[in-house]
């Protein structure tokens, strides 16, 4: 399926997207999925930034896009990675896991999240801070912990099926 219908369908049934992304067992293809996601926060982050710099202008845009960038593109992934080893090992109480899947789940919730922080983003950019900018981060906030725990549900399945 194409990328953008697994996002889709993730809404509604992501367990079962989830064990059809693990039939291609590649490490590449989910640094791309976490690349995606990172990159799409980051655009996220540009109206929020913009409204910033023309609210305070103390700070230039650039700088605030520099870090923004920084932050998202390199720091980020290398924080995703540690956040899913430190997650297959509190799962490897619960039994055997298979650390493949658990940062699949990670980083497919990340990248599943990610169209709805563009929202978010928008909201913060447009009406500044506020409960507003809050409530439009709900939804996002909502995605990104039902498919992450419906991922690590399948995280603790898939040695089960293999045996």
């Amino acid at each position: 399926m194409a990328l953008t219908t697994d996002i889709v369908a993730s809404y509604r049934r992501p367990r079962a997207v989830l064990r059809s992304l693990q039939g291609d067992r590649r490490e590449a293809r989910i640094l791309v999925y976490l690349m995606l996601a990172c990159a799409l926060i980051f655009v996220a982050q540009w109206p929020r930034l913009a409204r910033d710099a023309h609210m305070d202008e103390t700070i230039p845009l650039d700088a605030l896009l520099s870090g923004a960038l920084f932050a998202w593109i390199f720091i980020a992934p290398l924080a995703f990675y540690a956040l899913g080893g430190m997650l297959s090992l509190v799962l490897r109480i619960a039994g055997p896991v298979d650390a493949f899947a658990v940062r699949l789940g990670l980083f497919w919730a990340l990248l599943v999240a990610a169209p709805l922080m563009l929202f978010q983003g928008l909201v913060a950019g447009l009406i500044g801070p506020g409960l507003q900018a809050n409530l439009a981060g709900l939804p996002a906030a909502v995605a990104f912990f039902a498919v992450l725990i419906a991922g690590l549900r399948v995280a603790l399945e898939a040695p089960h099926r293999a045996a």
